[in-house]
């Protein structure tokens, strides 16, 4: 253009399959893995059998799900973009794994997902906490996921008590399944390059699952993480958290009184708006990578904490399990499964409930 400026147009990210090629959108989470020697890694990590139905999401242009085609019974593909779909389509199109791959075109996280064994997959980062507890909450049980995470939210998945990445995630993934780290993956692995690098993940759900009140662990670990590095005893003082738990303990106390507990304590079949529950971990301070939590412990509490009256018949109450099971000291950092456990135990004994 006269009196100006040529622009050029940056090159766009594409892969030529069959003459054609397609343009990788980053804002939706397409990075697709190039590297045919880790593809073929995480397949035979993946432990497929040839009687397996295997769930793939966001398989993209293909490459991961040709090696699963090769090793499973068949493979069921979840695929957001109608033109990675009909990519894939057409590249499996009059071959022997044709008849053997199901395509859905859909949003994972609001279909209906089928019955599979295992599921393999390379995740967009963004839906990476929400996809992991609706395949934690499937029915039935699947055998093991093998997930694509991006690295500081794998971290967390796999984090034991004292490690700085445990967290309200780590906690509530754990309750529900076995997690182990698998492979560390660098950026370069993928078409277009991430930001940020990934690990693999396998995931194995825990059979049976932990016969507790999902809404009541919530609740418990909620408290406990809200500052992870407090000790117990300074986060059962907030008022907030007492004038809470006070509220709970009326409120079952009246219904015991007029015959009608609403069920409390009694046991039914779990369901998948039970687990789900935990799934929720957008306020969790210690998943936001801030050192908020790490304040010094004889730093003044701010305005929301302490006090309720010194003379407080339930903040006692309150101290005194704390005190009853070792925990007054103790911060949620450095807590195991069993510890939270026996400490929802000891509230619900005393008739203290989080929900």
């Amino acid at each position: 253009m006269a009196g100006g400026k040529i622009q050029k147009k940056r090159p766009q990210h594409t892969q030529g399959i069959g003459g054609g090629g397609i343009t990788f959108e980053k804002s939706k989470g397409q990075h697709i893995l190039k590297n045919p020697m880790l593809v073929e890694s995480i397949v035979q990590k993946s432990g497929i059998k040839p009687t397996d139905v295997v769930l793939e999401i966001g398989p993209g242009t293909g490459n991961l799900t040709k090696k699963l085609l090769e090793c499973a019974k068949s493979v069921v593909a979840v695929e957001l973009d109608p033109r990675m779909v009909l990519e894939l389509n057409r590249r499996f199109q009059g071959t022997s794994y044709a008849s053997r791959l199901k395509v859905i075109q859909g949003d994972v996280l609001k279909c209906d997902l089928p019955y599979f064994d295992i599921c393999v997959a390379n995740i967009p980062y963004k839906i990476s906490s929400p996809l992991t507890f609706k395949l934690l909450s499937h029915r039935p049980m699947f055998r093991c996921a093998v997930i694509m995470y991006q690295r500081e939210f794998a971290l967390r998945l796999v984090a034991q008590p004292g490690d700085s990445a445990y967290c309200r995630l780590s906690v509530n993934t754990q309750l529900l399944a076995r997690v182990s780290h698998l492979l560390k993956v660098g950026k370069n692995n993928f078409r277009p390059p991430p930001k940020v690098d990934s690990s693999v993940v396998r995931i194995e759900p825990r059979r049976p699952l932990p016969p507790v009140s999902f809404k009541e662990w919530d609740g418990l670990i909620r408290v406990c993480f809200n500052k992870k590095n407090k000790t117990l005893g300074s986060l059962f003082k907030q008022k907030g958290v007492l004038a809470l738990l006070e509220k709970n303990y009326k409120t079952l106390q009246s219904l015991r009184l007029s015959g009608n507990p609403e069920g409390i304590g009694e046991e039914k079949e779990i369901t998948s708006e039970d687990v789900n529950v935990l799934a929720d971990t957008g306020d969790d301070i210690s998943m936001m990578g801030t050192d908020r939590d790490n304040r010094d412990e004889d730093e003044e509490m701010d305005t929301d904490s302490v006090n309720i009256s010194e003379g407080s018949t339930f903040k006692d109450k309150i101290l005194e399990i704390l005190r009853q099971g070792n925990f007054l000291e103790k911060r949620a950092s450095k807590l195991s499964q069993v510890d939270f456990l026996f400490l929802l135990s000891l509230f619900n004994k005393a008739g203290i409930h989080f929900s």
